[in-house]
């Protein structure tokens, strides 16, 4: 009790300081930013002035932990942006900037009236305690009753002593009362609100996210490894032994036929199968990336497709996938239904997003909510990414995906 008394007492006393210091520099900086903004030293200002709330407002936050038992987290956010304007743009936006103002505000009447009656709290019950050693000199034969016996005889001082220490408890209790309260409303302003709670939860879910959208492209390249590695091989091994049976069996011989017709059926299951593990996970996609494997795709479409971007970049698996289907679905649409003879695909990475853009000078008129462009959508979203297409009657045709990575 004494400490968490003494832990009150220090934080109301202290909001006396805290308070004059907060308005104080909240009516200098909102009039010198106020003044700057109208210049172009308005935006650096903006953030020179933010900053320094900031620590006034962390300053706040470890005060208020002296009484709540530890200190408030902090409720920024990270500020993102290459220029001034989009850095202030982005302190800006985020609430916890105009609750710190705000605090800085109402500390100084909370913190006047706070210390005030802490003050004259602990003042009066501690005279009051102590009153055998100071009342004597301060006589006063004309004071109301019951203050005169009290302050002019000894039986009186004593009296107040006794009515001091049972004061006590009554006093440490309005003391840490004060100091919650006044911490609590502190809490409530700088402590991180509903909006720093959403941008964390959808980072948490995006997160968990990009690591199920991972684990799916680790699995398909290990079902296409063991298709590779494990049926394929099988299937080659089982036409060989074939192809070794048909040689030794005499030319016109019963069952060559059924051996040829046997070695056909494993050609027609290989073929088919190389088209499924193609169809799951391209192993050139993974052993060379992505530039390589729309290379593939372009040497197989009927489309001149001409491919921009850097051959060695490589991106994350999922992303490389994701890329790789929305160029494969893209050229086969432009070479059945847009009657395309030529197609330019641009790969380019930005700042956290990949970019992939198929252009073609087909007839145009696609249909966005199209079966096909509407599967590609779920897979890009999947990444939290956005596919747009550009489609007017008579082209051309614009497929653009932006991929996260």
């Amino acid at each position: 009790m004494i400490r968490t008394t003494a832990s009150a007492l220090a934080y109301l006393l202290s909001s006396l300081v805290a308070g004059v210091v907060g308005l104080g520099w909240s009516l200098a900086s909102t009039i010198g930013v106020g003044l700057l903004s109208i210049t172009q030293l308005g935006g650096p200002a903006f953030l020179g002035v933010t900053w320094v709330t900031r620590r006034l407002a962390d300053l706040e936050r470890r005060r208020a932990g002296w009484v709540l038992g530890t200190a408030i987290a902090a409720p920024y956010l990270p500020i993102e942006g290459a220029t001034i304007r989009q850095r202030v743009r982005a302190v800006a936006v985020q609430p916890a900037t105009w609750r710190d103002l705000a605090w800085l505000v109402a500390v100084f009447p909370l913190g006047l009236a706070g210390g005030i009656a802490a003050i004259v709290v602990t003042v009066v019950d501690l005279a009051a305690v102590v009153a055998p050693l100071w009342a004597w000199a301060v006589p006063n034969p004309h004071a109301p009753f019951p203050m005169r016996p009290l302050m002019t005889t000894v039986p009186g001082r004593f009296g107040l002593t006794v009515l001091g220490v049972l004061l006590l408890p009554v006093t440490a209790w309005l003391l840490r009362t004060a100091g919650r309260a006044q911490a609590r409303l502190a809490r409530g302003l700088l402590a991180p609100g509903a909006h720093r709670q959403l941008v964390e939860e959808a980072a948490r879910l995006a997160q968990t996210r990009r690591r199920v959208v991972d684990a799916q492209a680790a699995e398909l390249r290990r079902i296409e490894r063991d298709l590779h590695d494990g049926a394929q091989a099988r299937i080659v091994a089982a036409g060989m032994t074939l192809a070794l049976a048909a040689r030794k069996l005499p030319t016109g011989a019963n069952g060559a036929s059924d051996v040829d017709l046997a070695r056909r059926q494993l050609d027609d299951a290989l073929t088919e199968l190389r088209r499924l593990v193609r169809g799951i996970h391209p192993p050139i996609l993974t052993d060379r990336g992505l530039h390589a494997a729309v290379a593939a795709l372009a040497g197989d479409s009927p489309l001149a497709v001409e491919i921009r971007g850097d051959p060695e970049q490589r991106y994350p698996p999922a992303v490389e996938s994701a890329a790789y289907f929305v160029i494969a679905e893209g050229l086969a649409n432009a070479g059945k239904h847009a009657e395309a003879g030529t197609c330019v695909v641009t790969l380019a990475r930005g700042a956290g997003a990949v970019t992939v853009t198929l252009t073609d000078d087909g007839q145009g008129g696609a249909d966005p909510t199209g079966s096909g462009l509407d599967g590609l959508r779920r897979r890009v979203e999947a990444l939290d990414g956005r596919l747009t297409i550009t489609s007017p009657p008579g082209g051309p045709t614009v497929l653009s995906a932006e991929l996260p990575h």
